[in-house]
């Protein structure tokens, strides 16, 4: 230890040093995914852990990376819960593949900041570009591009994208009905949206009385009706209230519903409000011809966002956010301090600035690897991934429908199946509690990683599959696993019941 240059002689970015120091990282990654499927997939880390394992204070000298690299393996990688194993069925996918690291690497090393035009117009032109086609790959109508009078920018997270356009459409309200009419403004979405949209409706200044969270049924696959939209929307009117934007969700996080958003539209557009369309996961797959009904309607909504970063093989972070009128997205968002303007011969008003499409001032050159992925497996190539993801789901949820101790508790939607053990008699209250242990049992095994969701009261284990080592192989041993531990609970095949 202890032997890495005096700070007097430090070279940061030598281009030799840099060049010998990132092989041996690269060898490391690229042993770890070759080994990752040997790790327990969910971490067993006890909190405080690793703070008894490392210094109380930082070193005095630097170490080489090799000695850096040991302590990861050492220290790091046992309290890791492993999401690129091809084990891991929890939340949902976060992919990760070799034209996303490529691309990350790029965006890294070049290390720009496009925040505006002249801070990197190569960067700044790349992500009008690169969010286009994802426009037009994902069935979106022109008036999201930048041709058609709207455009795209990338976000972190699905997060950011929600409370830039809630800030949006509260700004559009105010501007006519004037700022103190704030306390009455009214967001809306279904009890299965993501819970990001309370906290941004918080965040943006909305009371919390004023989130309606409208319940939806098994009737219409969980997903909103415009007959319940209307309802509230109108109880809303009738108390003083000003509704003003709702969420539509395609594939949520709990069972993967689906909501009409052409009838939402109708409903939005009689009242004026902001219509927001979710796909952060399922947006992916709507890359796919057979999927692109899902999201018919969109021409009625406002915005549109999707994670790439979940099942598209971009890694972390890269989420799309669409707007129709980006004068209202940066209307909302727009700061203009001397030191921020663009100063040129001309033009600097026919440019995009996106800091004005965002929160935050930095930004980092997301659009590098975005474009890497597309460039590297093209649209074919992303359709056959996601399909082959689809096809492993289909036969879980076959097989699991075959076998009379289990139900699938909704439609597989995408690559997203929720099943649960059958109750034993009419009212069985122990049903979820059998169900939990299933669940912890199933990831105390660490041959898988599986999460749950309660939908209808009804306590339902989630199988996500998406991941980008994942085979039918790994889908076919999660399986057995459930089956394996199902037995040891007493859900005995013979007749269907617990024992």
């Amino acid at each position: 230890m202890g032997s890495a240059p005096p700070h007097d002689a430090l070279l940061p970015l030598d281009p030799e040093t840099f060049a010998a120091e990132s092989r041996p990282v690269i060898d490391f990654l690229s042993g770890y995914y070759r080994d990752v499927d040997k790790y327990p997939v969910r971490s067993a880390a006890e909190p405080g852990r690793l703070r008894t394992l490392l210094p109380d204070t930082p070193p005095e000298h630097g170490d080489p990376v090799d000695v850096i690299l040991e302590d990861v393996q050492r220290h790091i990688v046992p309290g890791l819960t492993h999401w690129q194993s091809p084990n891991f069925f929890a939340y949902f996918p976060m992919n990760v593949s070799t034209a996303g690291f490529a691309g990350e690497m790029l965006s890294t090393g070049l290390n720009v900041v496009p925040f505006a035009w002249a801070a990197s117009p190569a960067a700044t032109a790349l992500e009008g570009v690169v969010v286009d086609w994802m426009c037009k790959l994902v069935g979106l109508p022109d008036r999201f591009l930048f041709s058609g009078g709207g455009g795209g920018v990338l976000h972190g997270s699905t997060c950011e994208a929600v409370v830039c356009t809630l800030a949006a459409a509260r700004d559009r309200a105010l501007s006519r009905l004037g700022h103190e009419a704030i306390m009455r403004l009214v967001v809306y979405a279904s009890d299965q949206s993501h819970s990001t949209f309370q906290k941004g409706a918080r965040i943006i200044g909305i009371p919390p009385s004023n989130f309606r969270v409208i319940p939806t049924l098994a009737a219409s696959g969980y997903g909103l009706t415009a007959g319940s939209v209307q309802g509230a929307v109108e109880a809303d009117v009738a108390s003083g209230l000003v509704p003003l934007y709702l969420c539509a969700t395609i594939g949520t996080t709990g069972v993967g519903a689906v909501d009409p958003v052409r009838q939402l539209g109708e409903v939005t557009r009689r009242h004026g409000m902001w219509l927001h369309v979710d796909a952060a996961y399922a947006g992916s797959a709507l890359i796919c011809p057979e999927f692109q009904d899902c999201i018919d309607g969109a021409e009625v909504a406002d915005s549109v966002s999707m994670n790439p970063h979940k099942w598209f093989l971009t890694n972390m972070d890269c989420c799309c956010l669409w707007v129709a009128s980006p004068a209202l997205l940066t209307s909302a968002l727009s700061s203009n301090p001397e030191y921020l303007n663009n100063v040129s011969e001309g033009g600097a008003d026919q440019v995009v600035d996106y800091k004005d499409w965002q929160i935050a001032l930095s930004r980092p050159f997301r659009a590098m690897k975005l474009w890497v992925v597309l460039r590297r497996y093209g649209a074919a190539g992303m359709r056959a991934y996601i399909r082959r993801h689809v096809q492993m789901a289909k036969w879980f949820e076959r097989t699991v429908s075959t076998d009379e101790r289990f139900e699938v508790v909704t439609p597989r939607r995408f690559s997203l199946v929720a099943f649960r053990l059958r109750p034993r008699h009419e009212g069985d209250h122990a049903v979820d509690a059998m169900n939990r242990k299933l669940l912890v049992a199933i990831n105390a095994s660490g041959r898988a990683f599986m999460t749950h969701f309660v939908v209808d009261n009804k306590f339902v284990v989630r199988m996500a599959v998406g991941g980008a080592m994942t085979q039918m192989r790994h889908v076919q041993d999660a399986w057995e696993l459930v089956k394996e531990k199902a037995k040891e609970l007493g859900a005995l095949p013979t007749d269907g019941r617990f024992g």
